[in-house]
């Protein structure tokens, strides 16, 4: 029995790893395959059309082009050419227009065309989607995609609805949503006019350095490398990524070789590794951010002083320094650091005294909340610290623990009092986090805008919207910076969010593994570089 038989007919998780003699006692996973313990329980699609979390944009980045992506070894460079060879833009600045790079292929054998393309980003904004809003912020809608995104020969033009920063545009392009699917293949796959999104959401039609094999929710992702790649075929032909929900677990896993990186540690199994023989630890800044958020259909949350309070009822020094040691430092603003407009702002720490004034002004004596938190330790441990401090101003704090999806899906229908969770650009511009946690153009429950946060916690955001709106359009790099220091100023006062922590990623990892880059606070990780 080869090593991949051996690798594929384990229990535990419906997978489990061959091991090889190796020094030490220390197992090894095949030479020529990459396996990550990673919680993916997140993942509730894998059409790029819909797919909005951490694990399903970490899949996408390896499955789909776009028409311009970033490249691993150099993130610091910006958006490249992928799909789109080059761009030009017209005079007014609304039109931009891709020609489209010869010789590319689907993993079914179809060449990319402009057709695809068009097919691909109409059909975005036609399944309207969670993510849609990143392409309808355009002016994009099912009405006009047939006179605004066009293919003629090797070409695409689209046309937004006024003139943007091209760069804006362009890194909208790079989210996940401007994965380009082959078209031929999905439409075989079509369903009741569902343009193959049922298929797709556990099968794959890109032209990326890898195909999907299989997702079993909950198990794992396994990838194949795909040899006809553009830049070559990868050197890690499969890619398995295990759910593996406790950082213990994955610790372990690690020190006996049977993966090859550890991706959810905490503080202690991080400790624990570094003196692991064979085992190294690496530092990324993140884009993504923990918040808590407070839903403004609440009679109670919806008073100015009673969000005040809250973020003054946070440990925020208190968790940074004992179990998210390391791992996340405070950041109390909508926009990470390295992105243009961030500022180092943190003006709330733990002060009981000053939250029950703030109560008080607000004739609130006592409270009782509850708070959504998905399944995952550190998230637990932050909604544990803020039971414990909420209750000192005299609020309860019930705490609701379920899957992902469980969680996300109460949030999304603006059910849940208090949401406890992270978020992550999905492009890198900072409209892509103002305009979510400061835009909110209808607050009304008929809008269905569940890819905008102020709208998830029903907040009409007190005149930020037309702030973002503005700043947006701006081509002035510096005054385009100041204006987001300014929205964020009043958000930090006013929002029914707190911003509490920027994550830093500690990764573990087999000292053999090379070239991870797992996207700075910009993009996803890319397997396609990796060597061990």
């Amino acid at each position: 029995m080869n090593a991949f038989n051996r690798l594929m007919t384990g229990a535990a998780l419906g997978l489990a790893l061959a091991v090889t003699s190796a020094p030490m006692g220390i197992a090894e996973t095949p030479a020529n395959m990459l396996v990550i313990a990673n919680r993916i329980d997140d993942i509730t699609t894998l059409d790029p059309a819909e797919s909005f979390e951490f694990a399903g944009s970490d899949v996408s980045r390896n499955v789909y082009q776009k028409l311009v992506n970033f490249d691993p070894m150099n993130l610091d460079a910006g958006y490249q050419p992928e799909v789109a060879e080059s761009w030009t833009v017209s005079d007014d600045g609304k039109t931009i227009a891709f020609t489209i790079r010869d010789g590319l292929t689907f993993h079914s054998g179809n060449p990319v065309t402009a057709a695809d393309v068009e097919f691909s980003l109409r059909r975005a904004v036609i399944l309207n989607k969670t993510p849609a809003f990143i392409l309808t912020q355009f002016g994009f809608t099912a009405d006009n995609v047939e006179q605004t995104i066009v293919a003629d020969g090797n070409t695409v033009t689209i046309t937004t609805d006024k003139p943007y920063a091209t760069s804006f545009v362009l890194n909208c392009l790079t989210s996940t949503i401007g994965g380009i699917v082959d078209m031929k293949t999905v439409m075989a796959n079509e369903a009741d006019g569902d343009m193959g999104n049922t298929w797709l959401k556990t099968n794959s039609a890109g032209s990326g350095a890898y195909k999907l094999v299989s997702w079993k929710p909950n198990e794992s992702v396994t990838l194949q490398s795909n040899p006809d790649f553009y830049l070559g075929a990868p050197a890690m032909e499969r890619v398995i990524v295990r759910h593996v929900q406790e950082s213990a677990s994955q610790r372990l896993l690690l020190e006996r070789g049977d993966i090859d990186m550890a991706r959810n540690l905490n503080p202690e199994d991080i400790a624990g590794a570094r003196g692991a023989e064979g085992v190294v630890i690496t530092d990324e800044l993140r884009g993504r951010l923990m918040y808590v958020s407070m839903n403004q259909k609440h009679p109670e949350l919806s008073k100015p002083e009673v969000r005040q309070a809250l973020k003054y009822l946070i440990d925020y020094k208190g968790m940074e320094g004992s179990f998210l040691n390391g791992q996340y430092v405070i950041h109390q603003n909508f926009l990470p650091r390295t992105f243009l407009g961030a500022v180092d702002e943190n003006p709330f720490s733990l002060n009981v005294e000053k939250a029950k004034e703030l109560l008080a002004a607000a004739g609130v004596e006592s409270m009782e909340l509850e708070v959504g938190v998905r399944e995952a330790q550190e998230r637990i441990e932050i909604a544990q610290t803020l039971q414990n401090t909420f209750a000192q101003a005299g609020i309860k704090l019930n705490i609701t623990v379920g899957t992902a999806k469980q969680i996300l899906a109460r949030y999304r229908a603006r059910e849940l009092d208090v949401y406890l969770g992270a978020w992550g650009p999905d492009y890198p511009d900072p409209h892509t986090n103002a305009g979510t946690f400061a835009y909110n153009p209808d607050n009304s429950d008929e809008a269905q805008a569940t890819g905008l946060l102020a709208w998830r916690n029903s907040w009409d955001t007190g005149g930020l919207t037309e702030k973002t709106a503005a700043a947006v359009v701006e081509n002035d790099r510096d005054v385009r910076s100041g204006m987001y220091a300014e929205i964020q100023a009043t958000f930090r006062e006013t929002a029914p969010f707190a911003v509490m922590f920027q994550k830093i990623e500690q990764t573990a990892q087999r000292e053999n593994v090379a070239n991870v880059n797992l996207g700075g606070a910009t993009t996803a990780v890319s397997y396609w570089p990796i060597t061990k």
